[in-house]
């Protein structure tokens, strides 16, 4: 359904935002711009750059949220296409580092915005054999991350991880 009946139901179910992943990817530029307009949700994306292709400005960076009070700030990380999704669907879409994108964006949601929560919407996936960057992974490089919510590998969880951050506070995964 190149994403229509997703995000018509994610919108139906009152989703604040959203993170694009490869499959996004799966019907070229176009397929994007065409099923975009389904989301009534923000679809955050920090760590692709768009200013190249037709995309410019259509997914922002970070947004912002008051929720029962509380000022949370969401960003979100890409996996890395190359390799991943056919050149000729991602165009000149730039893939930026993840880690770097993160620090720059929680340290900017939390100190500049004064955001309560900081979460990371991610779609890097939780963990690979490899050193692949990892929601595991960059869980231990963050500072004011306190959630993130991971896509990708498909991976159940019963239970969030309980992991530490860079400063050794606690990150649920």
């Amino acid at each position: 359904y190149k994403g229509e009946l997703i995000l018509k139901v994610m919108s139906e179910m009152g989703y604040d935002a959203g993170m694009i992943g490869n499959h996004e990817f799966d019907n070229g530029m176009d397929g994007i711009e065409e099923s975009i307009g389904f989301a009534k949700f923000p679809l955050v994306c920090s760590n692709y750059d768009f200013s190249k292709p037709r995309l410019y400005d259509t997914f922002p960076t970070y947004n912002i949220y008051r929720k029962n009070g509380i000022k949370v700030g969401v960003y979100g990380l890409g996996v890395e296409l190359d390799g991943l999704v056919g050149a000729q669907n991602y165009l000149e879409t730039e893939y930026l580092d993840p880690v770097k994108v993160a620090l720059e964006k929680e340290l900017f949601l939390k100190k500049e915005k004064g955001c309560d929560l900081v979460i990371c919407l991610s779609h890097l996936g939780l963990q690979y054999k490899e050193q692949k960057i990892s929601d595991r992974l960059l869980a231990a490089e963050t500072h004011y991350t306190d959630l993130i919510i991971g896509g990708h590998t498909h991976s159940f969880l019963d239970s969030p991880l309980k992991l530490k951050n860079a400063d050794g506070n606690r990150i649920l995964v």
